[in-house]
């Protein structure tokens, strides 16, 4: 199997695995740490994501760059960037650890609803985190050099198994008694040894150079230049995931942000099955454009991919507004409470129903950037989601978590009408035609489906046993009417394609 194969295999395993094993630990973790270190560990964290923003989107630069130079064969060249680009991480660093230093002396002061034992707790994460990130930046190049080079399946099988062990060693940690700091050290030994490991793999196996030949601000320039559009949609997911958790930690004590957390765990969860499922598809749009395909066969794509993915986010979201509630508080409910699990269940379902229109789209997203027009999306994004965390800082201090993540929402729902009319408008993608053929059918299998589900909720009883005959019986209703009812003729014969493996094991075992 090609590295690219098996690294797309490692990909989808890798979501799996981090969704069910997260599943399970986020309880897990909360019932140790108890609502309050929690909420304090995930806002930490948050803060110090920011502070990351700092590499600059430097990481997906080395990618394309590494690329470049071995397709071009020039190691001179390559050897240069490299060491251009380490030079300019141990800056980047420094600056980490500054900016790190002068936050520190302002923890007491920002959060203001914390008593002084969980600021002396807050302030010894911050401080481990900030160095991990100090050290995490450079070393996130080394992953780069790994995928420039077209090796995805080591650094792919090392994240995997770091996962794994990772969160095999956080329990028997918090069952031993640890608490956050404790995690955090966790954290900061696994990332230290997969940077030695990556290490050794980029400079052993692959012979790769690290050399100055020749220094030049022209060829800096030229690096931040592609740079700077990551790094404004790094900051988009900023204050997309992580503002929310700062502006409450200022006005909130750390239960509010448990609850906060626990709705955003949730929400992004909803956006790997989407993305599972386009990401496989999303090479096309690159070759599609190189071969000037017109709007209208780009809209055919986006149909086709868009309505897979609609299909499975209908499932889910509608799974989750009728059982969703049920499912939070038998989940977390006995360390949140029942109204704070009501409120992470109303927060997750505003970011799938917020999401959902995205993740349907995202192989418009995949055709701006084969048409090198990210531009306008990345400012359009920045300029909303940045209101919409001021509108939620806002609301918050009336409606707390749910206040803060309504801001969000609205900015998302606006930037998403804006979007479509640019894919119309600018792009030449029919947007009225995608509309139109994304809901044939499938709005039918909706009501119908949500028909049912009020029904199957009626069945007595609020135990996980329950849960679990509920979400079968709704699962496999929810198929037969989608397949029957909303699937078109391609959609049933990819379903029979897929399904064709575990019919041949099932008769290979009668």
């Amino acid at each position: 199997m090609s590295q690219l194969k098996t690294g797309a295999f490692l990909n989808y395993t890798t979501i799996v695995v981090i969704n069910v094993v997260g599943l399970i630990m986020t309880p897990f973790i909360l019932n140790h740490l108890g609502k309050a270190e929690y909420g304090i560990y995930l806002t930490i964290g948050a803060l110090v994501g920011t502070i990351s923003l700092l590499d600059f989107g430097l990481n997906n630069t080395v990618v394309r760059f590494v690329a470049k130079y071995k397709a071009e064969e020039d190691k001179v060249g390559q050897e240069n960037f490299l060491a251009t680009t380490m030079l300019i991480y141990m800056g980047i660093s420094s600056l980490v650890l500054i900016t790190g230093f002068i936050f520190y002396g302002y923890i007491d002061t920002y959060f203001t609803k914390m008593t002084p034992e969980e600021i002396r707790i807050a302030k010894i994460i911050f401080g481990i985190l900030i160095f991990n990130v100090a050290i995490g930046l450079p070393g996130g190049a080394l992953t780069g050099i790994c995928y420039g080079y077209e090796k995805f399946v080591f650094p792919k099988t090392l994240g995997l198994i770091k996962y794994i062990v990772r969160s095999a060693v956080i329990v028997g940690v918090l069952l031993l008694g640890g608490k956050a700091i404790a995690l955090v050290i966790v954290d900061t030994i696994f990332n230290i040894f997969i940077i030695l490991i990556t290490s050794y793999f980029v400079f052993k196996n692959l012979k790769v150079k690290i050399r100055i030949h020749s220094f030049s601000v022209k060829f800096i320039k030229e690096i931040f230049s592609y740079s700077v559009w990551i790094f404004v949609f790094a900051l988009v997911g900023i204050f997309q995931w992580k503002a929310g958790h700062w502006v409450l930690g200022r006005i909130s004590p750390p239960e509010v942000l448990s609850i906060y957390g626990i709705g955003i765990v949730l929400g992004t969860y909803y956006g790997a099955f989407s993305t599972a499922i386009s990401s496989v598809f999303l090479p096309r749009a690159t070759k599609m454009s190189v071969d000037n395909a017109s709007g209208e066969e780009l809209t055919d794509m986006m149909i086709k991919i868009g309505r897979l993915s609609f299909i499975v986010l209908m499932f889910i979201l509608t799974s989750f507004f009728l059982f969703g509630k049920q499912f939070v508080y038998l989940w977390v409910g006995s360390e949140l409470g029942e109204e704070g699990s009501h409120q992470s269940w109303v927060i997750a379902l505003m970011i799938m129903v917020a999401y959902t229109l995205p993740l349907v789209q995202g192989f418009g997203n995949s055709i701006l950037e084969a048409k090198n027009k990210l531009k306008f999306k990345a400012i359009l994004y920045l300029s909303f989601m940045f209101l919409g965390t001021v509108l939620g800082a806002l609301l918050a201090h009336k409606y707390g978590a749910i206040g803060m993540m309504a801001g969000s929402v609205i900015g998302w729902i606006i930037v998403q009408n804006v979007m479509n009319f640019y894919y119309h408008n600018t792009i030449g993608l029919n947007i009225f035609r995608f509309f139109k053929e994304l809901l044939n059918r499938i709005v039918l299998v909706v009501i119908i489906s949500l028909v049912i589900g009020f029904l199957i909720n009626l069945i007595p009883g609020i135990g996980w046993m329950n849960f679990i005959i509920k979400a079968i019986i709704y699962s496999i209703i929810f198929c037969f009417i989608a397949y029957n009812v909303g699937m078109i003729a391609f959609e049933k014969d990819l379903f029979k394609k897929t399904l064709n493996p575990l019919f041949k094991l099932t008769k290979l075992a009668k």
